[in-house]
């Protein structure tokens, strides 16, 4: 493909994502509440990437990032990835979730979180995802990385 058909491509795949995000975030409450601000930034064949500025309702009692929002991220951003792998509106239901704790971000700052399809198969698929706290413009110090597998036969 040509620098202007893979443009087109992901533009296609990114108005995709964004429509099943609109179409799933009002009947998610966790995801309404915690996500309402987070902006899709990039999505590809099997890939999306987003944006996220972290709120007091975004961290534990010490002021890091909480597990459970990162948690969340990973859940959802590997959903939406399975949505870009081949378009599709329903992005399964979760069996096994890992996530890896590796640093943390602060009330105030910016951080990206990338998710990826590994494999989508006609029952499961794979995911991997990575939280990035944002440095000037570009992605810095990992957060968080996870793993998820999603039943997608439904």
């Amino acid at each position: 493909m040509s620098k202007i058909s893979d443009a087109l491509a992901n533009a296609d795949t990114l108005a995709h994502v964004e429509r099943v995000w609109a179409e799933n975030k009002p009947n998610s409450p966790i995801y309404n509440f915690l996500l309402s601000e987070i902006s899709l930034t990039f999505a590809s064949k099997g890939v999306v990437r987003a944006r996220l500025q972290l709120t007091k309702n975004h961290v534990n009692s010490k002021g890091g990032l909480h597990g459970t929002v990162s948690a969340c991220l990973i859940d959802w951003v590997g959903g939406l990835a399975i949505a870009a792998y081949d378009l599709r509106e329903k992005t399964g239901v979760s069996t096994d979730i890992h996530i890896t704790y590796i640093s943390s971000a602060r009330e105030g700052d910016w951080v990206e979180v990338e998710g990826k399809a590994s494999k989508v198969g006609g029952t499961l698929a794979f995911t991997r995802a990575t939280i990035s706290k944002v440095v000037g413009e570009e992605p810095g110090p990992i957060v968080a990385t996870g793993t998820h597998t999603k039943f997608v036969k439904i």
